[in-house]
């Protein structure tokens, strides 16, 4: 498909499936996307940032840019994926401490579409925190892929056996569900 000019930001967490993000790049430049890529400080640890720097002809951006530096196109939709316990509660919460949570405190706002694919495990999924950080989402209009036939939470310590089976094409599935400019 040719290039939409639709600018899609992927921002990575340091989960299992970070490392496989690229998998993720491949499907949306192929859907029509333009693809940046913004991890959090600890994802840089887990994914390829050379490797992505060249899948996308983008920088990795983990941090606010300097005054005076190019400012980066603005998003058109956002994924998040794999995204953690941690990032889906700081982003319901509205804490922006990061450069990845300070673009997704201010998404809906800016009704760019968010879409979050997380990877959490059962104990984590059973808190009150992280449902009611979920439900504060969806009413707030972001797209929590999580629940039957969506991301299915995995038993504690078997996370890594869940990497290979992680449900990336769903997560722009849902983001292309939210385009105004498709047919």
């Amino acid at each position: 498909m040719t290039n939409t000019g639709k600018v899609l930001y992927i921002i990575v967490c340091a989960a299992g499936p970070a490392g496989d993000v690229g998998k993720l790049v491949t499907m949306a430049q192929d859907d029509g996307w333009t693809v940046q890529i913004v991890a959090t400080p600890n994802a840089l640890d887990f994914i390829d940032v050379p490797a992505l720097e060249k899948q996308t002809g983008r920088s990795v951006r983990s941090q606010y840019r300097k005054p005076g530096d190019p400012k980066p196109p603005r998003a058109d939709a956002i994924i998040v994926a794999p995204a953690t316990y941690n990032t889906i509660n700081k982003f319901a919460q509205g804490i922006a401490d990061t450069y990845a949570l300070g673009l997704l405190a201010e998404a809906p706002g800016l009704g760019i579409p968010v879409v979050v694919l997380p990877f959490v495990n059962t104990a984590l999924a059973a808190r009150a925190p992280f449902r009611q950080a979920v439900e504060g989402l969806r009413v707030e209009g972001v797209i929590v892929l999580l629940g039957p036939g969506l991301f299915e939470p995995h038993a504690p310590s078997t996370g890594a056996d869940s990497i290979d089976t992680y449900p990336w094409p769903l997560a722009l599935e849902g983001i292309n569900s939210t385009r105004s400019d498709r047919p």
